[in-house]
């Protein structure tokens, strides 16, 4: 994968978070066409630039934290 498609499919998975729309890895899988694996290195990377994403199991979804 490019650069610019793995910068994209960050960038839309933290709008996705931002927007309360991320419920699962299986959905996130989904949405991407891709492993849950590629899904948490994602998650990582995101997290490696600053951004506190966690998951809440009592909301059953994806959060930033602030």
């Amino acid at each position: 994968m490019k650069y610019l498609e793995r910068k994209e499919r960050n960038d839309y998975l933290l709008e996705m978070i931002e927007k309360d729309r991320c419920f699962s890895l299986k959905q996130i899988t989904n949405k991407f066409d891709c492993s849950e694996s590629t899904v948490k290195r994602m998650l990582s990377e995101l997290r490696e630039q600053g951004y506190n994403i966690k998951y809440s199991k009592t909301m059953k979804r994806f959060l930033l934290e602030n």
